[in-house]
């Protein structure tokens, strides 16, 4: 028996829509667990198919952390100024620009690598698969759940929010990095 409660549960939960949620509920037998799954495979198959259109609104959003020592940029897209707006967006913006700051990427997505660079990048990482998860913002452990990828993040706020998001660019600056024995008067 599927009551109005476990359907506001699960709502709540997940964000997906009321007569969503109680068909997911009503295939599961009334199982939270299950349902919750079910709503998050149907949401990334309809993900999927908004991942190819048009990202053109958006945030840029910052994050500053180690008392002002190393921060971070990013340009986050999506849609509709609408969706930009909502809260979910705002706190996906927020984690990635957290991430960026936290693991310092170099590439938004493994295919961004440049040919030539990837033999320097499997010789430092052991393989490519390795190098990728290193270097690639998209195909890094997010930092708050390791067992979901940034990119795996950015599908279930598209499954959520019903449209496409795609990080554009970022920025990461470090005080001091990249400067080894310069000195201060250059």
């Amino acid at each position: 028996m599927v009551t109005t409660s476990l359907v506001k549960e699960l709502r709540e939960q997940t964000g997906a829509g009321i007569m969503d949620c109680k068909r997911a509920l009503e295939e599961s037998g009334g199982d939270l667990k299950k349902a919750v799954d079910m709503l998050r495979q149907t949401g990334l198959a309809k993900a999927d198919k908004k991942l190819g259109r048009a990202a053109l609104q958006g945030v840029i959003e910052t994050y500053v952390h180690a008392g002002g020592r190393i921060a971070s940029m990013i340009e986050l897209n999506c849609e509709t100024d609408f969706v930009a707006r909502t809260p979910d967006f705002k706190t996906l913006a927020r984690e990635i620009a957290m991430q960026v700051a936290a693991m310092n990427p170099r590439y938004v997505r493994a295919s961004a690598v440049p040919d030539q660079a990837w033999a320097g990048l499997e010789s430092e990482f052991g393989d490519r698969k390795k190098a990728a998860e290193a270097v690639c913002l998209y195909e890094q452990a997010f930092i708050r759940d390791p067992k979901v990828s940034i990119e795996e993040l950015i599908r279930e706020t598209v499954a959520k929010l019903g449209e496409n998001i795609q990080v554009y660019r970022f920025a990461r600056f470090e005080v001091g990095a990249d400067r080894a024995g310069a000195d201060a008067d250059e």
